[in-house]
């Protein structure tokens, strides 16, 4: 079932994506060559309690950590770990979530470590113009597909490939809500956009092929051929004035 919000839920969704955005957006250049992701974990847990909520990740589905952090190959939900050193010329994927006043806040985006290749600065630049692309297409009357269509359009126009195995969804008290918005597929199908929904739209995006894996720690998923990945995600909200972005600074 798809919950319509009213503005005052919308609101509540804003403050918990006003602290995603504004962590997120410390992460940029707190992230560093030399730390580990553990280091960016503990850094995170501290913004967090600073501003009175709650990491929406943590015992999420029996998930360990309050950040999902995935570097490289890794497509998402990396685990910190203390013997994982970022290095420069990491793509460092960053996936956070938080809870405040029952409602949830959701982001993600790709950090590009010193001096990376031509080809991951490319892959972690179209990857956040798909999300764009695709939030421009949450409007009033237009099908969650529109959405889909326009995130794959958009990155396969620039020879790289969606990931189909992970999917954005509605969010509100709960982290995942209905409906679900795949990154690829044929336009005007699906459920029709109303005012009030609330969506995390997030485009996961390789430089090789599609196809995903998950590690042996039963999370971590990483690109089938070993290739590069990175991965944006915005909270909107669908208003009569067009789409609304709750985690941006």
């Amino acid at each position: 079932m798809i919950v319509l919000k009213s503005e005052a839920e919308i609101r509540k969704i804003a403050a918990s994506g006003k602290i995603v955005a504004d962590i997120l957006e410390q992460l940029k250049t707190f992230v560093a060559p030399g730390m580990t992701t553990a280091d960016v974990e503990v850094f995170v847990d501290g913004e967090i309690l600073k501003r009175k909520a709650i990491a929406a990740f943590k015992g999420y589905r029996g998930y360990p950590s309050s950040i999902c952090i995935s570097l490289n190959a890794e497509v998402v939900h990396g685990i910190p770990s203390r013997s994982v050193r970022i290095r420069s010329g990491d793509l460092v994927s960053i996936d956070l979530g938080v809870l405040l006043q029952g409602y949830y806040g959701d982001a993600a985006l790709t950090i590009p470590i010193g001096v990376v290749t031509d080809e991951a600065a490319e892959l972690t630049a179209v990857t956040e113009q798909a999300l764009y692309a695709g939030v421009e297409q949450a409007v009033v009357g237009n099908r969650v597909s529109d959405i889909s269509a326009a995130v794959q359009h958009y990155v396969e126009s620039h020879g790289f490939s969606v990931v189909r195995a992970f999917v954005g969804h509605g969010i509100g008290r709960q982290l995942h809500e209905e409906p679900q918005i795949p990154n690829y597929g044929k336009a005007g199908q699906g459920v029709r956009l109303k005012e009030g929904m609330t969506l995390a739209i997030e485009p996961m995006v390789n430089a090789g092929g599609p196809d995903v894996m998950i590690l042996h720690d039963g999370w971590t998923a990483v690109t089938s051929d070993g290739r590069l990945s990175a991965h944006f995600e915005h909270t909107i909200a669908v208003t009569k004035s067009g789409p609304l972005i709750l985690t941006k600074v």
